[in-house]
């Protein structure tokens, strides 16, 4: 699910991002050094600047990927689902459910959004965060997707948000470690994601979307309350509330596997 976030999910995920004058292309190192600076400008320590950009150098296996990442969901819905919700991803998901039965209910009473809904998005992105949450820098990631001159400004604002992720505490530097478009953690949020919808749900002072499951799934609900999820409504095709999903992923393929999983949570 991560190379399919990369390509579908981002620009609807995205926070409007700053202008920022940094010319992308060109030398490499040159337009990391306009960006430091910038970022400084915009509050950024020059202390974590160097921490995270610092040596920073160029991925072209990020450029080549993203390249291909068109037309990803070429499947039909039948096809994808088949390869997405199988028995011991379902088993899985009940046993989740089992598990933070009272963390799941509180947060639904607090943002509206059913259990069943957070853990498919869960299931989906990263196992219930036993699976893979991407092993790339983040930095790295950002900065050559932001140097490349077809999204940059997209991208500069991802690479600022993940520089405030640092600063603020949320995360180490060595926690910094993501997906192929700069995702992070157990539900996969960009870094403008991370700084719009998180939410400190464990109360001890961070936003923490790695190790925190109270964080992950309180912020994964609040990502959807603000879409404008509608309390007790529908999720499936043509409803409000699969509407507000697309604020999760564009694709419709991909929610309607987010409400064909939560069924099947639930036993439907």
């Amino acid at each position: 699910m991560l190379m399919l976030r990369a390509a579908v999910a981002f620009c609807a995920l995205l926070v409007s991002a700053p202008a920022f004058a940094a010319q992308c292309g060109g030398d490499f190192h040159r337009f990391v050094d306009n960006f430091s600076r910038e970022a400084q400008a915009a509050g950024i320590s020059p202390a974590v600047i160097s921490q995270a950009l610092g040596g920073v150098t160029q991925d072209r296996a990020v450029l080549a990927f993203d390249r291909r990442q068109r037309g990803t969901f070429n499947k039909t819905f039948e096809q994808y689902v088949a390869t997405r919700v199988g028995p011991g991803r379902i088993r899985g998901g009940r046993a989740m459910l089992q598990r933070h039965a009272s963390l799941l209910s509180r947060i639904e009473r607090r943002f509206g959004v059913p259990p069943q809904i957070i853990v498919a998005i869960w299931g989906l992105e990263t196992d219930f965060g036993k699976g893979d949450m991407g092993k790339l820098p983040v930095f790295r990631v950002l900065a050559t997707m932001a140097h490349d001159c077809r999204r940059t400004e997209l991208f500069q604002g991802e690479l600022l948000a993940a520089l405030r992720i640092v600063q603020r505490g949320d995360l180490r530097l060595g926690d910094m470690v993501g997906a192929y478009a700069g995702e992070i953690g157990q539900t996969q949020f960009l870094p403008s994601s991370y700084i719009k919808y998180g939410v400190d749900y464990d109360g001890n002072g961070h936003i923490d979307l790695r190790h925190s499951v109270p964080d992950v799934l309180a912020s994964t609900a609040n990502l959807l309350r603000t879409a404008g999820w509608r309390a007790g409504g529908d999720y499936h095709e043509g409803s409000a509330n699969f509407g507000a999903m697309r604020e999760w992923n564009r694709a419709v393929i991909y929610r309607k596997t987010i409400g064909y999983f939560a069924d099947k949570l639930v036993g439907r």
